[in-house]
């Protein structure tokens, strides 16, 4: 009898352990953004600014990147005092200020269609994901840098590359106690790293009016030492004049007038 009992209490351990570490891809996003502000704050952002310093080759180089709800983003670098646009996005036309010239030069189509569809991924891509078609898998549980995580495959609309469509999929690993992104793998498709794994790690989550996000970041190639970049600051729903986010028509008029004078 006695055998019997603690058969039965052992048995009862394990099915009410498994009922608690139950988890699925729908819980664990739910509780990351529960975790992280809240779902009706999270839905509140209208846009973020964030700026970052990283260090390359012993130079200190500050940068900053915007992204708004409505699909405009930039990115910003700092050098030598010079502010060099990157990456701007008004909705339409995408560009960039060559390092070089210092001239601004618009994005091929492909790129551009393609940057049209991350205008889903703000503030987050977890965010709303089923309206926007994507779909969430939970994957497991993994061991990553010594946390035990929940790995989630997150996989999107297709993107474009080389004028085939493919699949837009990235791993994300969950921390399975705080249920905050601390590891993001994707497959990088195109350039001179095609067919690599990025890693993206995050960590040092600290409050910004209300939501909790990460303010040290290494992004690099997985399996190999990471680009560690540290954020300065946050600021949700910034006042971005629209004007910062268009292509300077001016400067293509100022060269098309000195071609026909000379």
């Amino acid at each position: 009898m006695k055998k019997l009992i603690k058969l039965l209490f052992v048995v009862l351990i394990v099915v009410f352990s498994t009922q608690i570490n139950a988890q699925t891809a729908e819980e664990i996003i739910a509780n990351y953004f529960e975790n992280t502000g809240g779902i009706d704050k999270w839905q509140e952002a209208e846009g973020i600014k964030i700026s970052l310093k990283a260090n390359q080759g012993g130079m200190e180089i500050p940068w900053e990147i915007v992204q708004l709800k409505n699909g405009k983003q930039m990115t910003i670098v700092n050098l030598q005092g010079k502010a060099i646009k990157q990456d701007v996005f008004n909705g339409e036309v995408l560009w960039s200020s060559n390092f070089t010239t210092q001239k601004a030069e618009k994005g091929d189509k492909e790129t551009t269609d393609n940057m049209k569809l991350r205008k889903n991924d703000f503030p987050d891509p977890f965010l709303n994901y089923k309206e926007h078609g994507y779909t969430i898998e939970l994957l497991g549980e993994e061991t990553i840098d010594g946390a035990e995580t929940f790995k989630i495959k997150l996989t999107k609309t297709p993107i474009t590359v080389d004028g085939i469509k493919e699949e837009d999929v990235s791993y994300y690993f969950f921390d399975a106690e705080s249920f905050v992104p601390l590891v993001v793998h994707a497959e990088i498709k195109s350039g001179p790293m095609k067919g690599q794994v990025s890693e993206v790690k995050m960590s040092d989550y600290l409050e910004v009016e209300g939501l909790y996000l990460p303010h040290s970041i290494t992004q690099g190639i997985k399996g190999q030492p990471g680009q560690v970049i540290s954020v300065d600051k946050i600021e949700l729903n910034p006042q971005i004049d629209d004007a910062e986010f268009e292509f300077p028509e001016e400067e293509v008029l100022k060269a098309d007038s000195l071609k026909e004078i000379e």
